[in-house]
């Protein structure tokens, strides 16, 4: 190997190695996949809320 390329593989066998951030990734996964599920759960939700606003206010003018 030329040396340059030995620094570089030595640098790149001493990333894949450190786990000082793996934490930090971890509770960013864990967060993100919470906020999908909100994100989800609150658009099914919202949809049968405009249904029944949407019946209220169909029974009410046709009620007048």
């Amino acid at each position: 190997m030329k040396p340059r390329w030995t620094a570089v593989y030595s640098s790149m066998k001493h990333l894949l190695r450190d786990e000082s951030g793996q934490d930090l990734i971890e509770y960013a996964a864990v967060a993100a996949l919470i906020g999908l599920a909100a994100i989800l759960s609150l658009h099914g939700l919202s949809n049968k809320i405009d249904n029944a606003f949407n019946s209220i206010g169909g029974g009410l003018t046709n009620a007048v």
